[in-house]
C-alpha cells in the first residue's frame, strides 16, 4: 500500500472515531443529573453515565447503543471483508503462503473476537447486569490489550 492510502485511511478512522465520541459526548453534556453521582464501574462509560440522569432517557440510551451498534457491526465486517480478501489473494499465489497467511491471521482474529464478543455483548444486550457489565469492562479493557 502506499503512504498517501495509508494516511488516508488514517484519517478516515480518526475522523469516524472522534465523531463518535464527540456526538455520544455532546448529547450527555445537556443531560441532568442530580442525586447519586458514583458510576457503579471501573470507569465511567457512556451507558453507565446516562442511568444518573434525572430525566427520561430511553430514547438518548437508544441512540448511543445504536450509534455505537452500528459503528462496531461495520468495523467487524469491514475486518472480515479485509480478511477473506487476504486469505484469497494468498491462497492464488501458493499453498504455503496460504497456510502461513492464516497462521498469522489466526492470532489477530483471536484479539478481534475477544474485543468485539464483550463490546457486542455491552452495547446489544436488553437489560443491565453489573457485575456482567464490570467484568466485560475490565476484560475489554485491560484483558484484550494484554494479548
Amino acid at each position: 500500500m502506499d503512504r498517501k492510502k495509508c494516511i488516508w485511511l488514517v484519517l478516515i478512522s480518526w475522523i469516524i472515531g472522534f465523531v463518535h465520541a464527540m456526538s455520544q459526548q455532546v448529547m450527555i453534556l445537556d443531560v441532568p443529573f442530580c442525586g447519586s453521582r458514583i458510576v457503579d464501574s471501573f470507569f465511567c462509560d457512556t451507558p453507565l453515565v446516562i442511568k444518573l440522569a434525572c430525566i427520561d432517557t430511553h430514547t438518548l440510551g437508544m441512540f448511543i447503543n445504536a450509534n455505537s451498534g452500528i459503528l462496531a457491526t461495520i468495523c467487524f465486517i469491514l475486518l472480515v471483508i479485509s480478511y477473506t480478501y487476504i486469505l484469497l489473494t494468498v491462497r492464488l499465489h501458493s499453498k504455503d503462503g496460504a497456510s502461513k497467511a492464516l497462521s498469522t491471521c489466526t492470532s489477530h482474529i483471536t484479539v478481534v473476537l475477544l474485543f468485539f464478543g464483550p463490546c457486542f455483548l455491552i452495547y446489544l444486550w436488553p437489560f443491565s447486569i453489573t457485575w456482567m457489565d464490570k467484568f466485560l469492562a475490565v476484560f475489554y479493557t485491560v484483558i484484550t490489550p494484554l494479548l
